[in-house]
């Protein structure tokens, strides 16, 4: 059994307001979790729209299984093109 722990420091270009940010988040959150089951929350940058950092952490069978899971989240985010990847924190515990 592998734990997957991932935090994303993000960038807005487009947004021009912290609403147009949450709308765009909001709708990551909900395909993350609907597609892959993680837990996940916006965990820091909430009063800035141009930058937000989304942790989310998620369990899975082997590591194989964990990599597989983390490089198809990465694609999600990066295919999003409202939004981009500053940084990423990844730890298996």
């Amino acid at each position: 059994m592998t734990i997957r722990f991932l935090v994303f420091q993000l960038a807005f270009p487009e947004a021009r307001s912290l609403k147009e940010k949450r709308m765009v988040l909001r709708s990551v959150k909900d395909r993350l979790r609907t597609r892959f089951n993680v837990s996940l929350a916006e965990t820091g940058s909430q009063d800035q729209w141009s930058r937000g950092e989304l942790s989310l952490v998620y369990l899975a069978a082997d590591a194989g299984q964990a990599d597989s899971i983390e490089s198809r989240i990465d694609r999600l985010l990066e295919e999003s093109g409202r939004l981009f990847i500053t940084h990423v924190q990844r730890e298996t515990l």
